[in-house]
């Protein structure tokens, strides 16, 4: 993939909030590992999950950020930042979705304490879709040189979506049968949770159709890195610390009990 140049400041704002996603990550990471005490134990491995999602994900942010150092250097004549030669590989995101994602969705189907046998049929589903979602995702994210909606990217984004809508679906068709069985913040909590879903998880198509735009190569690069590291932070940390919150509430519910 040919590296478009970058502004200072677009360069700049990308490296940030690279770093920032880091920061969250290993921020989660030490509150979910330590707060696995403070949730019953048929909810820790939720926490144990959430700690394992945001850990991996700062392991590949940490690659994402070298990768895009190195793929650039600062032209003083220019005044903006070319290609240093070097790769980009943001293939490392993709690797980092591919392992997160159906982790992700392990965590809410953990923390909602469903039979086993019923766990075991959702994972299964959410997890080819889940695949099917990010393999034709990443085929159409390659191709950004395509600038029209009716593009190969465009119709990669399509099948993508085809995934993406199967796990909406079929998410929300459990949190509304586990709200009914929920009273009080639980049930609130679970609510907020799908819809938490919905807007970070729908924040990723936003971002993908960026070449669409009309922007130039750089401001569609720095759209996208950006983009993608906010939703990320939202889809991660932020799933993961609503998924403590329903493991406490839920905890302390039986307690009282």
């Amino acid at each position: 993939m040919e590296l478009p140049s970058l502004t200072p400041g677009q360069y700049s704002l990308v490296y940030n909030f690279m770093s920032i996603a880091i920061a969250a990550f290993l921020a989660t990471f030490v509150y979910f590992i330590f707060g696995r005490e403070q949730v019953g134990r048929k909810y820790r491995k939720a926490l144990l999950t959430s700690g394992i999602v945001v850990g991996i994900a700062a392991y590949h942010y940490f690659r994402i950020l070298h990768s895009f150092a190195e793929a650039y250097v600062f032209d003083v004549q220019l005044g903006e930042y070319i290609a240093s030669g070097k790769p980009f590989n943001d293939a490392y995101r993709y690797a980092d979705w591919l392992i997160t994602v159906p982790l992700l969705l392990v965590e809410l189907i953990q923390v909602m304490a469903l039979d086993r046998q019923k766990s075991r049929r959702l994972i299964s589903i959410l997890t080819i879709a889940a695949v099917f979602m990010l393999i034709t995702g990443y085929f159409g994210e390659v191709r950004r040189e395509d600038a029209e909606l009716f593009s190969l990217r465009g119709l990669w984004g399509f099948l993508s979506t085809i995934g993406f809508v199967v796990i909406l679906v079929t998410l929300f068709k459990e949190i509304k049968d586990a709200m009914n069985r929920e009273s009080g913040r639980v049930g609130i909590l679970l609510r907020n949770i799908g819809l938490l879903t919905f807007f970070a998880w729908g924040f990723y198509p936003i971002v993908y159709m960026a070449p669409f735009f009309g922007w130039d190569g750089g401001q569609t690069e720095a759209v996208i890195q950006v983009g993608y590291s906010m939703a990320d932070i939202i889809a991660k940390a932020g799933y993961g610390l609503m998924i403590f919150a329903i493991a406490r509430e839920k905890t302390l519910e039986e307690q009282a009990e």
